[in-house]
């Protein structure tokens, strides 16, 4: 979404070209910004730098080490203090590091039930926090060895450093002494610096749910993605004392919580809910992929599989034998994919099925898929900015559970769920008054059944299961986030799988749920309670 892109074709522009074209200024003083603040300073803007790398002389580099290279990835961040920002990172492809490298990270989901608990707890309000620098000044136990063409780095860093006698057939060498963008270590080893630190003030990770952080006794909770905090807290004075206690970074604060990970949040704190919606990323990707208006306005993201009426069975769709398109397409295919994911799991779930099909079969794309990547590009361009509305809510998860029968290729069916947070479900020995209030989704699942089904019922069971295995996951967050949850409704539409799960067999047994459920489904019109 922040990438650089030409105005007029659309593409992504490196380095390379943004440093030769008509705001190289901005550029060159950015890179020349990075390279002191890696190093030891720039000019007298920036007398001192992090010490992460050092300029050194090709022998000085270890005979068993290997050599990788540098990745110049420039990006325009308006939220930024410097817009225009130039980082260098390390290829980590090349880095040989046997140590555990996972990094314990918050997912989308973590994200979103922390936006709806925000809403439904009195009194709560959300901010968001950045870490400057966080990979950098940690110190790493084995120095790692990089790279650079001296052609490329602006000549007040070449004249300041005195790069030209280490020159090495046209290249410069730098020792990585700190974590560093790109390292593999990097992550683990700023977020271990960062955990030792916070447990001074009282602050920890929970136990299962990755990224997800408490205080001991303050009503603070905080997501955490890489450097940014997404935090929700009771009282202004919490927030400070979380600010204070991240005394060994240099911290910003955004107390409007009104941008983390690329969703722009909408809070309205008096009627408690919150929208999310990431404007114009759809017209940045369909003039990225230089997709024209569509002449006909399209509401739907996939073509019509149209049924065919009368017959006692449906059959699965034919399979795909239209020319292979060259490599070319296959690859434009695949950044779609990529592109329009993440906007799709942020906040237009509608997106998902087409999005499933296409990349089932992006690498080896046809004509076919080629048809409906136009297709679901047409539906964004008359789409183009979706929001996601929460809320207020008792912070129970509910399931609306669902199956597609043979609409997969190779005769397989598709799961869906719909996973939203609302109110206490009733007692399951009374019949309810009313079905409890629909919420935006916290997760949409969109998966393709593994095994070929034998009926549209036996469909159904399996995602049932699917959406009950998911579902532990989300209960064990909401739980350690503070929000105890009682059995989780799931509801489906299909009498038989209904009623499967529901009633006891011949000799008495039930079928066991993987999680700790309350099943209801709709037959024939009629809500179901066990």
């Amino acid at each position: 979404a922040n990438s650089v892109l030409d105005p007029i074709t659309g593409q992504s522009l490196e380095y390379r070209q943004l440093s030769q074209g008509p705001t190289k200024d901005k550029w060159i003083h950015g890179f020349a910004n990075e390279i002191g603040r890696l190093a030891q300073g720039v000019g007298t803007r920036m007398p001192t730098g992090t010490d992460t790398i050092h300029f050194i002389q090709r022998e000085q580099v270890p005979s068993d080490r290997k050599v990788t290279y540098g990745r110049i990835v420039a990006t325009i961040r308006l939220q930024k203090a410097e817009t225009h920002r130039v980082r260098l990172t390390v290829g980590g492809n090349l880095i040989d590091y046997f140590g555990d490298v996972s990094t314990p990270t918050a997912d989308m989901t973590t994200a979103k039930i922390l936006f709806n608990s925000v809403i439904s707890t009195p009194g709560a309000r959300f901010m968001c926090t950045d870490v400057k620098d966080f990979f950098l000044n940690t110190p790493m136990a084995r120095y790692e060895y990089m790279r650079l063409p001296i052609c490329i780095l602006p000549q007040e860093i070449v004249e300041q450093y005195q790069l030209l006698p280490l020159v090495h057939d046209g290249w410069v060498y730098v020792e990585i002494r700190k974590g560093m963008y790109g390292l593999p270590q990097a992550g683990i080893i700023a977020n271990q610096r960062l955990e030792k630190h916070l447990a001074k003030y009282g602050y920890k990770p929970t136990y299962l749910t990755p990224g997800l952080w408490r205080h001991e006794s303050r009503p603070i909770t905080f997501s955490l993605v890489v450097d940014d905090f997404g935090v929700k807290y009771v009282g202004d004075q919490h927030a400070q004392h979380l600010i204070k206690a991240s005394d060994l970074y240099t911290v910003s604060s955004d107390w409007t919580g009104s941008l983390y990970c690329g969703l722009t949040l909408d809070w309205d704190y008096t009627n408690h809910t919150v929208d999310l919606s990431m404007p114009n990323y759809v017209a940045t990707a369909l003039h990225k992929f230089q997709h024209p208006p569509p002449s006909r306005r399209q509401h739907a993201p996939h073509q019509w599989t149209r049924p065919i009426y009368s017959a006692r069975v449906q059959y699965a769709p034919t399979p795909d034998d239209k020319a292979l398109l060259p490599a070319a397409d296959i690859k434009r295919v695949q950044q779609v994919v990529g592109t329009l994911l993440y906007y799709a799991r942020a906040v237009d779930s509608t997106m998902l099925v087409a999005l499933n099909a296409i990349s089932a079969s992006q690498s080896k794309a046809t004509e076919n898929t080629a048809a409906a990547i136009v297709h679901l590009l047409d539906y964004a361009a008359t789409h183009p900015d979706a929001i996601l509305r929460y809320q207020r809510s008792d912070m129970v998860l509910h399931i609306h559970s669902h199956a597609s029968y043979l609409s997969a290729p190779e005769a397989r069916s598709r799961a869906g769920g719909h996973h939203f947070l609302s109110s206490r479900p009733a007692d399951p020995t009374k019949a309810p008054s009313r079905q409890p209030t629909n919420n935006g989704s916290i997760h949409a699942e969109c998966s393709v059944l593994r095994n070929v089904m034998g009926s549209a019922a036996e469909a159904e069971i399996g995602a049932l299961y699917i959406n009950s295995q998911t579902a532990e996951v989300f209960r064990t967050t909401l739980i350690e986030m503070g929000h105890p949850q009682p059995p989780t409704p799931v509801q489906t539409n299909n009498s038989t799988a209904y009623g499967i799960v529901n009633h006891p067999f011949a000799n008495g047994d039930r079928v066991q749920w993987t999680c700790n459920s309350v099943g209801y489904g709709t037959d024939f019109g009629k809500t179901n309670y066990y």
